[in-house]
């Protein structure tokens, strides 16, 4: 690991490491939520030294690592596979598809990476007790980290969080607490718990080494694709840190001289919620004021980074849609159908969204090189896709009683 400081995302002012936790004090000092997160840190990292010492036929990811390897939590986070397309591209017409696969983490999402971070980070400190806002993923991959490392996992979630992801975090050991509304109601009491009764919260953004766990996604695309930047990567964007995240290892990539160029990101969310969609297409920022949908993952009113995704599409030449749920699930079952990966309905907006920019006037060419970012597992909300399906009734257990 190399040294690093902290960087304002807003005033661009800089920290020691043990300096600040959260936010810039100048620009987020008397944030209250009910907005997006003014102040967000970006790890700075000393590029020309990792640049000097990063071989890349032995790479050492560590160099690109916000925290020492010897407090990195035993749990296998990482290292999803990079599968092509095949058969699903062509039906897009696209001939050079890959589905980063991150429902393959152990927690069954991409949010294990975040949370390996910061428990390893509270590792360092001595913090006994994380805490953390979720929908679900985020809680169920810090309970799972967590239990690895032998640290307390304490969970807010909105009282209709899916039940297959409260099971898992009661299964790991989390305390659990469900609040009557929503995830934003869950972001601002747990901000509340840590404020005046301690612990390390893990907030996505809110956190800054949440971006920096959830770049290595991003860093490992470029080494699945032979140390090349593919030209479109599709995320699916709730809070907007996954996609800042992204952007941010490519940003690294370029940085330190490995890459010559970024990928164009592609921000897709559920139509209804559209916070950051709309921000992006009008420079203007306002809440999704109703943001129920089939994809719980993506469902959210104020958007903690909201600030950072629009920077993340319009720096990488990208740009946004927005899908309703019907478009989700279709493009769920296609992609098992076609490639035999199952994507809960949030991972599952992102490859809607792709169907729908190659259905529409102006389709990649066909021989882009295409990234399909799929977040969590299906088996997360298995509710959603059985509103579409028809499971078959039984039949005697006799060969004539079996069709065709």
């Amino acid at each position: 690991m190399i040294p690093f400081t902290y960087r304002c995302t807003d005033c661009g002012r800089s920290y020691q490491r043990e300096a600040v936790r959260y936010l810039c004090p100048t620009c987020g000092g008397t944030y209250r939520p009910g907005v997006p997160l003014p102040g967000v840190l970006e790890a700075v990292l000393d590029y020309a030294a990792i640049g000097r010492a990063f071989d890349p036929a032995r790479p050492d990811w560590n160099l690109f690592c916000a925290v020492e390897p010897e407090f990195h939590p035993a749990s296998p986070v990482g290292n999803t596979p990079l599968v092509p397309g095949g058969r699903y591209g062509q039906s897009l017409g696209l001939d050079c598809l890959w589905v980063k696969n991150e429902g393959l983490n152990p927690s069954g999402s991409l949010k294990d990476r975040a949370s390996f971070l910061v428990v390893a980070e509270a590792l360092r400190i001595g913090e006994p007790r994380i805490v953390a806002a979720s929908t679900g993923n985020a809680a169920s991959a810090l309970a799972a980290v967590c239990a690895a490392a032998g640290l307390e996992a304490l969970i807010f979630v909105p009282e209709k969080a899916p039940r297959a992801k409260l099971v898992q975090m009661l299964l790991y050991g989390a305390r659990v607490l469900p609040v009557k509304g929503t995830y934003d109601d869950a972001f601002r009491l747990s901000l509340e718990f840590t404020a005046r009764r301690g612990g390390l919260n893990r907030n996505t953004a809110y956190h800054p080494l949440t971006i920096e766990g959830k770049k290595t996604a991003g860093l490992e695309i470029w080494a699945q694709l032979g140390q090349e930047v593919p030209d479109a990567i599709f995320v699916p964007v709730g809070d907007g840190v996954i996609l800042g995240g992204i952007h941010k290892a490519f940003l690294d990539l370029k940085r330190t001289g490995l890459a010559g160029h970024l990928p164009r990101l592609f921000c897709i969310q559920a139509e209804r919620s559209d916070a950051i969609h709309r921000y992006i297409q009008t420079g203007t920022y306002a809440d999704a004021p109703d943001p129920a949908t089939r994809a719980d993952s993506i469902s959210v009113s104020c958007p903690s980074n909201a600030h950072g995704a629009r920077r993340a599409v319009l720096e990488s030449g990208g740009a946004s849609l927005t899908v309703s749920d019907e478009e989700i699930l279709a493009a769920q079952a296609a992609m098992a159908r076609l490639t035999g990966i199952f994507a809960e309905p949030a991972a599952a907006a992102a490859a809607a969204g792709l169907a729908k920019l190659q259905a529409g006037p102006s389709p990649l060419p066909r021989e882009s090189k295409v990234v399909l970012l799929v977040t969590g597992h299906g088996l997360k909300d298995i509710e959603a896709p059985l509103s579409g399906i028809r499971i078959p009734p039984p039949i005697e257990p006799r060969l004539d009683a079996v069709p065709g």
